[in-house]
């Protein structure tokens, strides 16, 4: 049988306001789908959403600069306000220049602004807000993971993603930043491979490749399709969370 997967984003998802049931959205989607969640289906979010959801906003106007901040702003060509949340959702600054500061997440996420974002976060009442990350991205996939599989009665997973640039590759791709239901990684070492030869370091980040396959549908500009249901996959792994994917410091050759 010809191996195969199938990948669909839900239609019509409103724009989500704090406070919002994304399980009860994401079920109102799949309905207007004609759809149905399955054993092994994984439901990929868009970190934005999951972020709106639990309010994880800060308005500018309430932001006052630290010196660090203003003289990281002056080096970056950023606004200082924008500049002091990046900072106090950052561990360490890891390189920055003009137009770019990439940032160790309080996480540990190696990122562009520490994951603080403007894009898609309307300024209807005139005032303008950052938009960050969630807490608990591995908290949130669960908590998400667990009410859609009471609704439908099925054993699911459920990924967020991000889009992340990479230090030795250009474009952004979209990676995991939490998972919950799934493996996210796989991890080969002494399997044989065709020819019976042991592998030594072989390990699947199979929850970044599900982000990745599911952001070309999400998209990452004005498509609007926040949600993406992967179907066709099978795995053997034990659940491992997100955070997992973060690579150790003594095994970091690029910080």
């Amino acid at each position: 049988m010809t191996a195969r997967l199938e990948l669909f984003a839900l239609p019509g998802l409103p724009m989500v306001q704090a406070g919002d049931s994304l399980p009860a959205l994401i079920t109102a989607g799949l309905d207007r789908a004609g759809q149905r969640l399955q054993d092994r289906d994984v439901v990929v979010i868009a970190q934005k959403v999951i972020s709106k959801s639990e309010g994880r906003t800060v308005d500018l106007a309430d932001v006052v600069p630290s010196p660090g901040a203003v003289a990281l702003a002056a080096k970056a060509g950023k606004d200082p306000r924008i500049v002091e949340v990046v900072l106090s959702e950052s561990a360490k600054v890891v390189r920055s220049r003009p137009s770019l500061m990439i940032m160790q997440h309080r996480l540990g996420f190696v990122m562009a602004n520490a994951g603080v974002d403007q894009s898609n976060v309307a300024a209807t009442d005139g005032r303008h807000r950052a938009l960050l990350l969630p807490l608990d991205p591995d908290r949130s996939a669960e908590a998400v993971r667990a009410d859609l599989a009471e609704r439908y009665r099925a054993n699911i997973g459920v990924i967020i993603s991000d889009s992340f640039g990479r230090p030795w590759r250009r474009g952004t791709v979209g990676v995991a930043i939490g998972a919950a239901g799934l493996p996210s990684l796989i991890d080969l070492r002494g399997q044989p491979d065709l020819f019976g030869r042991t592998l030594e370091v072989s390990i699947i980040g199979f929850a970044d490749e599900i982000a990745a396959a599911a952001s070309l549908l999400q998209g990452q500009a004005a498509e609007a399709q926040p949600v993406v249901v992967l179907r066709g996959l099978t795995w053997q792994a034990p659940n491992i969370s997100a955070a997992a994917v973060i690579r150790p410091p003594e095994e970091d050759l690029f910080q």
